[in-house]
């Protein structure tokens, strides 16, 4: 009886924490990877790739303004030192008078995010629509939504690691957006549960309008 009954009491304790670190991984969201030194860095150096690193956090401590594609960074100089370990971004880089800026237009923005997409077609010059998943508020169930469409594609890479679905591939890209939608995806890249990539067919511009789907499927 005394062995039953310590077996019982070990299920309940290992469902308990089982739990407790479902409910805890909701309340973090999913990680993502920044960018950060791999050494101290001088300033007026420029960055090289052995100098560079990437760390994953929960998405929503993730510095403001953090790179998370490393290339990006890559042969420029910085405007300010950085300790072993500290995050690297645009706010970091000198700027070079000389050499042209991101391949945005005035009003556009180059926003970086990660999420659940095929590398082998989320690539530079493709042209992908967003969707945007996130739980409901007050337990409300999950919807995911259009948030974008042809959005295009200047930078991608692979990102290591399994979305929320295991087995998931996921990308870091770059997008050039509206700064209305640049602050929007910075939103929901720390509080969406989760963004996903749809690659376009080339020359489709149609336009599907406002799209939300809920637990219901409708």
């Amino acid at each position: 009886m005394l062995l039953g009954l310590a077996l019982v009491l070990g299920g309940l304790a290992a469902g308990d924490v089982a739990r407790r670190e479902s409910a805890v991984r909701a309340q973090l969201g999913p990680a993502v990877e920044v960018v950060v030194a791999r050494t101290e860095i001088a300033a007026g150096e420029r960055v090289g790739a052995g100098d560079l690193g990437l760390r994953r956090v929960p998405a929503r401590y993730a510095p403001v303004g953090a790179a998370t594609v490393p290339e990006t960074l890559i042969g420029r100089r910085l405007a300010a030192p950085v300790r072993r370990g500290g995050y690297l971004g645009e706010a970091l880089i000198e700027a070079d008078r000389a050499v042209a800026g991101p391949p945005v237009r005035r009003g556009e923005r180059a926003a970086d995010v990660v999420a659940v997409g095929t590398p082998a077609l989320v690539v530079p010059g493709a042209r992908v629509d967003v969707l945007v998943t996130r739980d409901g508020e007050g337990g409300a169930p999950a919807r995911t939504e259009l948030a974008l469409e042809d959005v295009e594609v200047l930078a991608a890479r692979a990102a290591p690691g399994a979305a929320r679905d295991e087995g998931a591939e996921r990308v870091a890209a770059r997008l050039r957006v509206s700064v209305r939608d640049a602050v929007y995806l910075a939103a929901a890249q720390s509080f969406a549960r989760e963004l996903r990539l749809l690659p376009r067919a080339a020359g489709d511009d149609r336009r599907a309008g406002p799209i939300v789907v809920g637990q219901a499927l409708g």
